[in-house]
């Protein structure tokens, strides 16, 4: 597993998390259904993100019994096994040269080790964004995101070492689905309907934010949509994080990254992407 350095994002005090040394194993995943899960929201009480963050977790959320907290009650229950959280976390990867900062959506168990988060057991970690992106890039996918993660918690209850590559394995499913992609975030050899079909088939529908964000809060059983996690900025060797979604369940049917390399290897979804689809 490669290892990376998590930050929490909700205050002007971090807490160095180095993942490898906190995978949740199958205790952990046992102490988490037996917990409280505290939702910790952002220090702008009012802002975008608590408000997607809420509703995503009261439409979808049952696994655990949850409650929403900010950074101060955070600091307080964070010594206990009792407790789990979901929080965004700034992610750093250790042997990433560009020193690129990304968020993450985590859910973490806490720990009465010590006071780092270094001893806080990792259950699921989800790719938002690139650090300081605004909220609008993924906020109104809050719903898909949340109800995905806690099925993979359900999931790593039987199989604990799973991690996002083996949802690749769903691939064969997206045949009769229809994938909705933003115009922006994809590739100019695959830009138009007519380009995507020398690479892929399957239905495609060149879409907007208020589509995607539409076909998720009607559950349509048959739409699939991209979630890039790409730079605000041109820089080599970034990361893209490129993931395709059920919108009616969060199912991921695809994971994947790559190096951002200018003229190469550019931030959006490749025809080398389409074409993993078909395999």
């Amino acid at each position: 597993m490669r290892k990376f350095f998590v930050f929490i994002l909700i205050s002007v005090w971090a807490f160095p998390l180095l993942s490898q040394d906190a995978v949740a194993g199958k205790e952990d995943i046992e102490k988490f259904f037996k917990s409280k899960t505290y939702v910790v929201f952002d220090d702008n009480l009012f802002g975008s993100y608590n408000k997607a963050i809420k509703k995503a977790m009261e439409d979808y959320w049952t696994i655990t019994p949850f409650e929403f907290i900010d950074a101060t009650k955070y600091s307080q229950l964070k010594g206990s096994y009792r407790n789990s959280f979901i929080i965004r976390t700034k992610v750093n990867f250790e042997k990433d040269k560009s020193k690129t900062s990304y968020t993450f959506l985590s859910i973490i168990l806490g720990s009465n080790k010590s006071s780092q988060m270094s001893n806080m057991p990792d259950l699921c970690s989800f790719p938002l964004s690139y650090y300081n992106v605004d909220y609008d890039k993924y906020e109104y996918k809050m719903g898909a995101i949340v109800k995905f993660m806690q099925n993979h918690i359900l999931l790593t209850r039987e199989n604990p070492k799973l991690d996002l590559k083996y949802y690749n394995s769903n691939k064969s499913e997206l045949k009769g689905k229809t994938l909705y992609v933003l115009q922006d975030e994809l590739d100019t050899d695959v830009n138009t309907l007519e380009k995507i079909k020398q690479f892929y088939s399957g239905k495609v529908v060149i879409s907007t934010d208020d589509e995607i964000e539409k076909v998720i809060h009607e559950k349509d059983p048959n739409a699939v949509f991209l979630h890039k996690v790409g730079p605000s900025e041109d820089d080599e060797k970034m990361r893209i994080y490129k993931l395709i979604m059920g919108a009616s369940d969060g199912k991921l049917y695809y994971f994947d990254f790559h190096k951002y390399k200018k003229g190469k290897a550019e931030d959006a979804f490749l025809s080398s992407d389409f074409k993993k689809l078909s395999d």
